[in-house]
């Protein structure tokens, strides 16, 4: 069966704002102005690779939302479901700069933005399902009331229609009532996905497991066909319906900037298994993908190109 995209995934851009020197964010003088969102990373991710990508979504009609929307399309993805209201305003936020690895200060700016208005009203059926895989995440189904349900509903319908679902939990507390609502929530999410990609200290969080074995295993019990649980720089463990085992990561010279190495790791894993790859090699590929994302500031500037996977041998 052809499809006219690839790939779907319904999330919310900002605009991002990274300090051009390290430091705290009061004390920066210049920003460098990028694109940010966990679900439009893999979108680029994806599309740079070749992948036929769709992505849904809300913005304001101000300068920020028609920049996301001129860098999404610049990057080849099918925005004819981002939907343009001149009543709202697009979310952005700072990111601070760090020189030592650690997490860099982010500041977000996105309560009541355009995206957390989205709900199953957003939702085309016909568009959905002309695609073969949908890529979901923990961040749009926390933004508002609304998200949630609507996350859940295209999780389902792709799911009922026979298509690929991943889902990279992608945690964020603040935007959940309670630590208790958002692991209720992600584990719920879960349930409707063939793929689960946890970090480390997600799954411990969520499942109540210490080792990477144990915290597949509660996923795998729970429906899931792979799970594969990243672990920074020691690489990942997958556990899949033809088996189970442990991915080396790739050696990194500077880690510049941590943030968007998951999202860069899920466009390598979900490319590669839509390419009919090998479980291992799709998250070797992932691996890869993640070392580069890291040695970046921006959240989508370490994604490669087709030619670059290439000449890597991935």
């Amino acid at each position: 069966m052809s499809h006219a995209l690839d790939v779907i995934t319904f999330g919310e851009a900002m605009m991002l704002l990274v300090a051009d020197q390290p430091g705290p964010l009061e004390q920066a003088k210049a920003f460098h102005k990028r694109t940010a969102g966990a679900e439009t990373n893999v979108a680029i991710g994806l599309a740079r690779l070749g992948l036929k990508v769709g992505w849904a979504s809300r913005l304001g009609t101000d300068s920020m939302g028609r920049y996301l929307l001129a860098a999404m399309a610049g990057e080849g993805i099918d925005c004819s479901h981002v939907v343009c209201d001149a009543g709202q305003k697009t979310g952005f936020q700072f990111k601070g700069q760090v020189s030592d690895g650690s997490d860099p200060p982010v500041e977000y700016h996105r309560a009541g933005s355009a995206a957390s208005h989205m709900g199953l009203g957003d939702i085309d059926e016909t568009w959905l399902l002309s695609a073969r895989h949908l890529h979901a995440t923990g961040v749009f189904p926390a933004i508002s009331a609304t998200t949630l349900p609507a996350a859940r509903k295209t999780m389902e319908l792709m799911r009922a229609a026979r298509r690929t679902v991943s889902f990279d939990p992608n945690l964020r507390p603040t935007l959940w009532a309670t630590p208790e609502k958002m692991r209720e929530a992600i584990n719920d999410l879960a349930t409707c996905a063939h793929w689960v990609l946890p970090g480390l200290e997600e799954g411990r969080f969520l499942t109540g497991e210490q080792t990477p074995e144990g915290i597949a295993s509660f996923y795998r019990q729970r429906g899931a066909n792979l799970v594969v649980v990243k672990l920074g720089s020691d690489g990942a463990f997958y556990d899949g319906e033809g088996g189970s085992g442990y991915v080396a990561g790739f050696t990194v010279a500077e880690v510049v900037d941590t943030v968007g190495a998951g999202d860069g790791f899920a466009v390598g894993v979900i490319s590669a298994l839509l390419e009919g790859l090998s479980v291992p090699d799709a998250v070797k590929r992932g691996t890869w993908i993640g070392a580069r994302a890291v040695q970046v500031l921006g959240d989508s500037e370490g994604l490669p190109t087709r030619a670059e996977l290439n000449q890597a041998g991935l």
